[in-house]
């Protein structure tokens, strides 16, 4: 993990950034993973009750190294807020923590929240939904998402806290 931070002072701090580089999402999401505070670069998956693309992206290498060693990289999945399947769940999260993953979060559902809540890796998501999705192989990973109306880019920077996530043309710490 990047060096300490808040996410209530990187928001003192760029408050009134005007150029759009400095995002605050909204409060919508719930913690589900072990891990509660987390950073790192964006990955991006767009998909829509169809967890594929998911499914990919963790059971792949989460890391990426920097001068200051490996760190975790944090998976935004813009699911477009669907209540009615869950995309991630208890395998999900046991391959995102084997694969060293910062995170995973979700504008969606996810299930097995109790095995989530043993995973060591941040996961937040909208809410609970025991139904999974179907497998179509359908989805774009790569591409500019908009989260609950924040637009999240891959290469952003993700910072999240007990206080909420904030996202970042570029990392902060």
């Amino acid at each position: 993990m990047p060096a300490a931070f808040a996410t209530c002072d990187l928001c003192d701090a760029h408050k009134n950034d005007a150029t759009g580089e400095f995002r605050v999402l909204p409060p919508v999401f719930r913690d589900f993973g072990a891990v509660q505070k987390f950073a790192g670069p964006v990955v991006t998956v767009k998909c829509f009750e169809d967890n594929s693309l998911v499914k990919a992206a963790v059971d792949s290498d989460g890391r990426i190294d920097t001068p200051q060693g490996q760190i975790g990289r944090v998976l935004v999945v813009d699911g477009g807020g669907s209540l009615r399947r869950a995309l991630f769940g208890g395998n999900l999260g046991a391959a995102a923590a084997r694969n060293g993953w910062a995170a995973v979060v979700i504008d969606g559902c996810v299930r097995d929240t109790a095995e989530l809540a043993g995973h060591a890796v941040g996961i937040r998501a909208l809410a609970a939904m025991p139904l999974p999705t179907d497998k179509r192989n359908q989805g774009e990973a790569g591409v500019a998402v908009q989260i609950q109306g924040v637009w999240v880019r891959p290469g952003d920077w993700l910072y999240a806290d007990e206080d909420g996530m904030v996202v970042a043309a570029r990392a902060l710490v």
